[in-house]
């Protein structure tokens, strides 16, 4: 059949379409900006009907209204990273994390831990060869996609047409949905002083001809102000912002250095402004691919001097990083800190960061402790960790002593906090370890 006649078949209603799901299916989710937000209207519209369907889902930018508590018997919410619209549901027990690498996402469908039985994707126009585009989400949309029982398409022309691994051929849909709703947009953070200090120190430990990965927030963008003098950077990310452009547009981002996918700039998925899905719309220097490669670190580690940048809530003495709870409360999820970390260790030349804050609640409590806030899980093993950076400066943790750790970090803490964190620590490990009066002497203080 030739495709056009296909694509016609295929066309439905939202309402429509969503008659697919039954109760008790699994339904995933496109990630992030790329959530197909009428088709899931159309879903949440069906709930008198419905009962016991349990949403996976990742980043949730759209409205969230499934994890609401009066959805609670047609819903439930399975997450795989913890945003604002659906933290109380996975508090309130109307949801679930499950703690699952970036990286191995995909897996969770490919190998039938969590058999998908609908997959709501939200893709470009087809080409003139029938392929639509996942566009902005590629991540683990494109493999829930290729097992799922029922694949639903909302396609639309605000979606940009990226290249790489991030097509579907028109045959692979069920239904096809058209809509012309803007894509969600996510307006750039504010930076303050705090961020700009912490991105200045960053950006010092920056080379020319490094390739990084940015996460998402303050910090990562105000590394992206202080790199205006640097030569031939490359991208390869799980995502990328404005920032990023700019420097494009500077020459400062021109990927002819990169070991691997030379010239190209590589993500999984994008979250910004109009402008930036301008950007990357049917440009063949940006290059989309499926979470479980980008973020791969035995892909990572053949690109040279990868700097990954990531952020964390809290981090201990030993260097054990928190980064996903607040004690034993969940708040976002451990995403791709992981795959990056062990992925620039593998990278010739490459630097792991982990960036935070010194102190937190308005400077009332420091991030940097004597141990781990209690039920708190740990994200990065202090193995793992590189370097640290607050706006105090830069710890080099890799190759160092648990002594020389806790030196190192205590130095980068608030400055209100450095007694208090050695007198902790003491109470906590005896007056002989490394943070008590005896460490104090062999410092030479």
């Amino acid at each position: 059949m030739e495709w056009h006649e296909e694509y016609r078949r295929k066309l439905c209603s939202a309402e429509d379409a969503m008659k697919v799901v039954k109760s008790g299916d699994r339904v995933v989710f496109a990630h992030a900006s790329g959530e197909p937000l009428e088709l899931v209207d159309a879903l949440v519209a069906r709930a008198p009907e419905l009962r016991a369907v349990e949403i996976v889902h990742m980043v949730a930018m759209g409205k969230g209204e499934y994890a609401r508590p009066e959805y609670a018997e047609s819903f439930y919410h399975n997450s795989v990273f913890v945003g604002g619209s659906t933290r109380d549901a996975v508090h309130a027990g109307r949801g679930d994390y499950t703690p699952t690498f970036f990286s191995e996402i995909p897996d969770l469908f490919l190998k039938g831990y969590l058999p998908p039985d609908v997959v709501l994707v939200h893709l470009s126009p087809p080409d003139k060869h029938g392929f639509c585009s996942f566009g902005i989400s590629v991540d683990y949309t494109k493999p829930a996609a290729s097992v799922a029982r029922t694949v639903v398409a909302q396609v639309n022309p605000d979606m940009p047409r990226t290249h790489g691994d991030s097509f579907i051929h028109v045959s692979k849909l069920d239904h096809i949905v058209e809509s012309t709703q803007p894509l969600i947009e996510l307006q750039p953070p504010k930076i303050g002083p705090v961020e700009e200090a912490i991105g200045k120190h960053i950006a010092g430990l920056v080379d020319d001809g490094a390739s990084l990965q940015l996460g998402i927030g303050a910090i990562p963008d105000a590394v992206l102000l202080f790199l205006h003098e640097k030569n031939d950077l490359g991208i390869h990310t799980e995502m990328f912002s404005e920032g990023v452009v700019d420097l494009y547009n500077e020459g400062v981002v021109t990927n002819a250095r990169k070991t691997l996918h030379r010239d190209k700039m590589v993500a999984t998925f994008l979250m910004g402004t109009r402008r930036l899905y301008d950007f990357v719309d049917d440009n063949p220097m940006v290059n989309m691919f499926p979470v479980n490669y980008t973020n791969d670190p035995f892909v990572i580690g053949q690109i040279d001097n990868v700097v990954s940048i990531n952020s964390a809530l809290q981090i201990d003495l030993m260097g054990q990083v928190v980064a996903d709870t607040m004690g034993p409360m969940q708040y976002t999820g451990i995403g791709g800190q992981v795959d990056f970390v062990r992925g620039a260790a593998r990278s010739k030349g490459g630097k792991a960061i982990i960036a935070l804050p010194a102190t937190a609640k308005k400077g009332t409590v420091s991030r940097i402790v004597a141990r781990i806030s209690d039920g708190a899980a740990v994200t990065t093993m202090r193995a793992d960790v590189d370097y640290v950076v607050t706006e105090y400066g830069v710890a080099h943790l890799k190759g160092k002593s648990l002594h020389e750790r806790a030196r190192a970090l205590i130095a980068i803490a608030h400055p209100d906090f450095r007694d208090q964190i050695v007198e902790e620590c003491t109470a906590l490990r005896g007056d002989g370890w490394f943070c008590g009066t005896r460490s104090k002497a062999l410092w030479g203080e």
